[in-house]
């Protein structure tokens, strides 16, 4: 008489032999290339930085790692993209800050919390808060007291709708209440020219792309965002040194895989790119990009995206932000 299997039992051992053969694949990753999807173009910061740190994944992985650039809508088409990946941890996202900030001010073909899970910050870089050398402005409380003497009479320039530059000087905004007009540019090599020639007051300028200015004294470096000093401007004081308590604004870079990703892949990359951020190469190479190797937790790097999310969606709300 021929033996019946009893439905329920086959279903299990059909999962479990899934389950096995997963965890199997999951234990040899990585064993065949990555593909790193920066969502922003070629030549870009963002893209700059991953490059680099790919070199070292490539190294303390065995696996060659690819980027593949999928600009546009402030890194929202790149993102989707890796959003309807297959989770098998051989499709990645590098995102920036942007990731934070878009679910509060655009619709999105995904959903930030749901669809990604958080794997490691990469790199921080703080803003400087920067002038015209011929500014009448010689501290970020000079141009506080002046745009509350003239209010909607100032602007600050941005290198677009939602970026992280206009954000910081939002969040600036709330917590001083001065009113200043936005001035969004196509990108921040364009702000800064503006700035340098009295177009535009103020513009909270990524670091890694102002500091040769500043230096150079081709800009006039009003506070940094971060609460530290930065090293390389040790006599340029915190936005929070300057009165506006608790202000910490630093733009960031981190890797981000699809939801489903097994905890064993997540764990795997997590460590290939903590011990690519390790090597001197690495830092030496991110360093005078005026970026700082971070290489976090998956677990701490989740509480940072979500904190970063909440804080913008409130000042968003609190400013009635919008994009066009």
């Amino acid at each position: 008489m021929k033996k019946r299997t009893h439905p329920a039992r086959a279903a299990l051992a059909a999962a479990l032999g899934l389950t096995a053969a997963a965890a199997a694949q999951a234990a040899g990753y990585p064993d065949k290339p990555i593909t790193v999807v920066v969502p922003y173009s070629a030549g870009g910061g963002a893209d700059n930085a991953a490059r680099i740190i790919a070199q070292g994944m490539a190294e303390t992985s065995g696996q060659s790692v690819v980027i593949e650039n999928k600009g546009g809508a402030s890194g929202s088409i790149g993102a989707a993209y890796v959003a309807r990946a297959n989770p098998d941890g051989y499709t990645v996202l590098y995102d920036a800050s942007a990731f934070a900030i878009n679910p509060a001010l655009r619709k999105l073909p995904y959903d930030a919390k749901k669809d990604f899970i958080p794997v490691s910050q990469a790199v921080s870089v703080p803003n400087i808060l920067v002038a015209a050398p011929g500014s009448a402005f010689g501290s970020l409380s000079d141009f506080i007291k002046a745009a509350k003497d003239q209010p909607n009479h100032y602007t600050y320039a941005s290198y677009g709708p939602g970026s992280l530059a206009q954000m910081a000087a939002e969040l600036l905004k709330k917590d001083t209440g001065i009113k200043a007009i936005h001035v969004p540019y196509k990108g921040g090599a364009p702000a800064i020219v503006d700035v340098m020639g009295g177009q535009v007051d103020v513009y909270f300028a990524n670091a890694a792309s102002s500091l040769n200015y500043v230096t150079g004294g081709k800009l006039k470096a009003l506070a940094v965002s971060s609460s530290r000093r930065m090293p390389e401007l040790p006599d340029v004081p915190t936005v929070a040194e300057s009165g506006v308590k608790n202000f910490d604004v630093v733009e960031w870079n981190g890797f981000f895989l699809p939801a489903g990703a097994p905890p064993e892949v997540v764990a795997r990359l997590q460590d290939v790119v903590q011990k690519a951020l390790a090597r001197p190469e690495t830092r030496e190479k991110l360093g005078k990009l005026g970026l700082t190797p971070v290489g976090s937790s998956a677990a701490d790097f989740a509480r940072f995206v979500d904190e970063e999310q909440t804080r913008w969606a409130e000042v968003v709300k609190a400013n009635n932000i919008q994009v066009n």
